[in-house]
């Protein structure tokens, strides 16, 4: 698929990729990023949970209800459990995979664990799309269910 802008006598070609062309596996990347949302979560630092959340109004967050969007309300959605009385389990990922969509663009899929000691205490799978930002993966849309 190309992206064409027509200029009087000139016609530019934007961002082409065609059907078949090799795109980068977002996996590795996409991996690292969950790593060090975890990391942030356990240590208890918000913003840096939130860092893998694209900061836009579009954002969106599958929740009880339905969509919301607004990296606000995920942050408001989260902000109640990294209180200071807050109790919040351990956090990791696994079985973690990422499928380019395009250059830019990529879908991620896996399971999150919250864990205490040795005891699993919630756990489910996840699908997020993802965005090429400034050179970084960010979550533009992130679906996940407890098991």
């Amino acid at each position: 698929m190309c992206l064409a802008v027509l200029v009087p006598a000139t016609v530019i070609t934007i961002g082409c990729v065609r059907e078949g062309q090799a795109v980068a596996d977002p996996t590795p990347d996409t991996r690292a990023m969950l790593t060090h949302s975890a990391a942030a979560w356990n240590a208890g630092k918000l913003d840096g949970f939130l860092a893998d959340y694209a900061d836009d109004t579009t954002t969106g967050f599958m929740a009880d209800g339905g969509p919301r969007y607004g990296f606000d309300w995920i942050r408001s959605n989260y902000a109640p459990r990294f209180s200071a009385d807050a109790v919040r389990d351990s956090l990791r990922f696994e079985n973690v995979h990422a499928r380019a969509l395009g250059p830019d663009h990529a879908m991620a899929t896996g399971q999150f664990v919250l864990f205490r000691d040795d005891s699993t205490t919630a756990s489910g799978p996840f699908t997020s799309v993802l965005r090429r930002l400034n050179g970084q993966w960010k979550i533009i849309h992130d679906h996940t269910s407890s098991d």
